[in-house]
């Protein structure tokens, strides 16, 4: 199986959303990562055929977006709506008709994704009662319905807590053995241990992409360190940007991103994904 995007635009208006986006995708996960505002939501749209491009093409084993196209994908959108008064199993029914399955198929594999989604134990409450996580497993196990090739999750986990994240995280783990997922997010922790391929998109376009050590080695030595008494400032600079700051015992560590040394304090640490976001979306933060 293989999907591929060519050449994609989009435009609202005199804005250029997204500009001749050219990749593949294979069975895996791949996290789609940016900052709000990048073009993340767009280009799922463009994939799911919920909006069409300007320009370029999108092609599933080298054939085009056709009816056939759309039954091999399943979406969770960013803001999914529900139905608070239809209990899950019945939620589920429902989109099962929409997607024009049959009533058996639809009760077998209803069962079987409230299951996967360990919300079986509570199909027949109304949705108005479950959890944020809940809704976002029962978002999934819909998306999931008629067994699609190609999944797309556009920010699925905004808003769980940690256990809810962790539980998310190890389904759509499984899940990505054999078919394609895309997973956007600008929560970086969602996509650092399980993602096959990180991609970075930024002002609509595709900046990099790799795996997470590949990425890495990008910032391998632009990754700081530095202490200072308690009651002092940090150095100022106009080319880094803070990461973090915790409390020790002489005073504050602070952790920041540059490309040169920041300060004759500064030591060199191991980088992280976190540490890649904010070099690379910088100007979404507060520069020190």
């Amino acid at each position: 199986m293989l999907l591929e995007l060519k050449q994609l635009s989009k435009n609202y208006g005199s804005k250029k959303i997204l500009k001749k986006i050219s990749t593949q995708f294979t069975p895996g996960l791949y996290g789609l990562l940016g900052a709000n505002g990048t073009g993340k939501t767009t280009l799922l749209n463009l994939i799911s055929h919920f909006t069409t491009p300007d320009e370029g093409e999108i092609l599933l084993d080298n054939k085009p977006q056709s009816e056939e196209f759309y039954q091999h994908i399943g979406f969770l959108p960013q803001h999914f709506s529900y139905y608070d008064y239809f209990s899950g199993r019945d939620f589920l029914l429902y989109m099962a008709a929409l997607k024009g399955m049959s009533k058996n198929k639809a009760k077998q594999e209803t069962d079987k994704l409230l299951k996967l989604v360990d919300l079986y134990d509570v199909r027949l409450k109304r949705i108005a009662s479950y959890s944020g996580g809940m809704k976002q497993r029962l978002g999934i196990a819909q998306a999931l319905l008629n067994n699609p090739e190609i999944l797309i999750l556009d920010e699925p986990t905004v808003g769980l807590d940690p256990k809810e994240r962790v539980k998310f995280r190890n389904i759509i783990s499984e899940l990505s053995a054999n078919k394609i997922i895309i997973l956007s997010t600008h929560i970086v922790s969602d996509i650092e241990a399980i993602a096959k391929e990180i991609i970075l998109l930024k002002n609509g376009q595709f900046i990099h992409k790799g795996s997470s050590q590949e990425l890495l080695k990008i910032i391998s030595e632009k990754v700081w360190e530095l202490s200072v008494p308690d009651g002092s400032q940090l150095p100022r600079h106009s080319h880094y940007a803070l990461v973090n700051e915790k409390l020790s015992s002489s005073g504050r560590v602070f952790r920041v991103v540059s490309d040169e040394k920041p300060s004759q304090l500064a030591r060199l640490v191991s980088p992280t994904l976190e540490d890649l976001y904010i070099y690379y979306f910088r100007e979404e933060q507060v520069l020190c």
